[in-house]
């Protein structure tokens, strides 16, 4: 709730009416207004405040954007503000920052972005003096990890412990978060101090950074053009090539950069879900977004129905009373509902322990809204003018008794067909581009559906003249079912795009190898690529390919490179910083 502070020249019934005013406002709203009253819209424009440190961890980009728009609004209220990634910072830089923003995301089980890894375990060395320093902090997760914001939290806690004065509470954004990070900047900023000047460059904190008409608040609607089954049949897989029109949308991409897709619940899912709870879907209910749906649409469109986590069980147990799940939420029993948990779903929670009655409007209030999915880009726009690739493999498992299905990659294998239109906007992957010197060798490890920006690497490059040697390191199940893209993969070789091409094939044979075990045999190779300059990129399994190519590299340092485990270990942490060791990671 907005309150005026005590100070204001008020009395108690005049800041009692204007604090329930300005509570009804948006914060858009209270710029505009703060523009009005402003003294510099009156020629008397008050003088710089303190500096500003807007620092930024991220993974997706969408830490890097919160960051962009909180410096931006920042300098509206009249502070000199610098903006800077973890990755170019020390801990050492806050001691020089009067004030200070971080928004940091989580990733994993709790793990800090590969790109703050440095930052974030030099700053818990503590050792700093940060008494002179104000801040706050916005933290990013996903409340279907259990470690939701950790990062954040552990950031926020060692900044008050070095001595900082945290002057905003910091808050935990989830994935739709964009109304908590508007109130987190509003109050942040007024905590520290800024108040609007009436800069043409103010705006509220929900403003977009994005110019583009089409964005995540008002996905492109975009056509499929085409749509291919990659594995043959007879594969236990099923991976799917669909090509989309971006025509008339203004979008662009890079390659490198993911689409992110905002699906619907299938069907059947939502019929599970309200029998789960024995309401017929005919029920009217209000949605996050104010509008009014019947409940069964509105659980098909704008609700996440799935992914199962505690602040979902939390909120459950309070509306259904049940001491069962009362005491599996115990503190004490975090390990006993982590095993509860996985595997299951939101249904299992609402079958498991079932309330007396529910009606729609308490069911939709204890679900969070619908994530759009991000895809890596298998297209390059040198090559596919004014369209956008994807390769997504559709998750289907039985778990628990029950089949399931992945929300995204079931809608785009089941739900749509050739013109269609499905809802996508652009994901900027700074962190994960192809050298500018396109004459550097880059060596690319990408199993499964893995393998998808490097198809846009490899197009990219077989575009420019003077681009240099390629090497890929495919792995999948079976050679006879699951090569994707054989073909165009033999056209690059024979052109030249593709220099060489080395695959791993785990169920061929009876002792399964993977894309690591051919790092480790072609290590010498490898290292020799390293040496003369190659950057080197994976995608795919955060949980174990990545951990595992990560190590059967340190192995290749060390045995070929002639280092210790700790110089091999340096070797690579200095290929990251140099933007020579990329990953894309999920």
């Amino acid at each position: 709730m907005f309150k005026l502070p005590s100070d204001a020249p008020f009395d108690g019934p005049q800041r009692e009416i204007l604090s329930g005013f300005l509570g009804g406002c948006s914060s858009e709203q209270r710029s505009w207004l703060g523009k009005l009253l402003s003294p510099a819209r009156n020629g008397s424009a008050s003088g710089p405040k303190a500096d500003l440190l807007v620092l930024y961890g991220t993974e997706s980009g969408n830490s890097e954007d919160l960051a962009a728009r909180s410096a931006k609004l920042a300098k509206a209220r009249g502070f000199k503000v610098s903006m800077k990634n973890m990755s170019e910072s020390v801990p050492e830089d806050l001691t020089r920052a009067g004030c200070l923003l971080v928004v940091v995301s989580t990733w994993g089980e709790g793990d800090p972005p590969e790109s703050a890894e440095d930052f974030h375990s030099s700053l818990m060395a503590g050792g700093l003096d940060l008494s002179a320093v104000k801040y706050s902090v916005c933290a990013l997760g996903d409340t279907s990890y259990e470690h939701f914001c950790q990062v954040g939290k552990e950031v926020d806690e060692q900044l008050e412990v070095l001595g900082a004065q945290r002057v905003a509470p910091r808050v935990d954004c989830d994935v739709d978060f964009e109304d908590s990070y508007g109130q987190w900047v509003e109050r942040a900023l007024e905590g520290l101090g800024g108040s609007v000047t009436g800069s043409s460059d103010s705006g509220s904190a929900s403003a977009a950074v994005i110019t583009e008409d089409y964005g995540k608040k008002n996905p492109f609607p975009a056509e499929l053009l085409d749509k291919v089954l990659l594995n043959a049949s007879g594969s236990a897989k099923e991976t799917w090539h669909l090509e989309l029109s971006l025509e008339g949308s203004g979008l662009s991409y890079e390659v490198g950069d993911s689409l992110a897709v905002v699906p619907k619940n299938a069907d059947d899912v939502v019929q599970s879900f309200l029998e789960a709870v024995n309401l017929t879907g005919e029920e009217k209910v209000t949605t996050r977004s104010s509008s009014e749906k019947v409940l069964r649409e509105a659980l098909r469109e704008d609700y996440d129905i799935t992914a199962l986590s505690r602040k979902v069980a939390t909120a459950w147990q309070k509306h259904c009373g049940s001491p069962q799940l009362e005491t599996l939420l115990d503190e004490e029993n975090r390990e006993q509902f982590k095993d509860w948990s996985w595997g299951r779903q939101i249904v299992d929670l609402l079958r498991d322990f079932p309330a007396a009655r529910t009606n729609g409007q308490q069911l939709v209030d204890i679900l969070r809204g619908l994530p759009a999915r991000l895809y890596s880009i298998s297209s390059s726009p040198r090559e596919h003018e004014g369209e956008v690739h994807l390769t997504v493999a559709a998750v289907r498992y039985e778990g628990h008794g029950f089949s399931r299905k992945g929300v995204a990659s079931t809608c785009l294998a089941d739900l749509v067909s050739e013109g269609d239109t499905i809802p996508v906007y652009v994901t900027p992957n700074k962190r994960f581009r192809l050298p500018e010197d396109h004459s550097r060798p880059v060596i690319m490890v990408g199993p499964g559906t893995g393998v998808a920006p490097f198809r846009a690497f490899v197009e990219d490059r077989s575009t420019r003249p003077e681009s240099g040697p390629s090497w890929l390191i495919f792995g999948d199940q079976c050679f006879t079912y699951d090569f994707l893209y054989q073909l165009e993969w033999q056209d690059h070789l024979k052109s030249g795009a593709l220099t060489r091409l080395d695959v791993a094939f785990s169920r061929d044979q009876p002792e399964k190898i993977y894309v690591q075990d051919r790092i480790r045999e072609k290590g010498r190779e490898i290292w020799e690529w390293l040496e003369n300059g190659a950057h080197f990129y994976v995608c795919g399994d955060a949980s174990r390919m990545a951990p595992d190519v990560h190590g059967a590299l340190l192995e290749v340092v060390e045995s070929c490179g002639g280092r210790t485990a700790e110089e091999a270990d340096t070797y690579l942490g200095e290929l990251k910083k140099s933007g020579r060791y990329q990953r894309d990671v999920y």
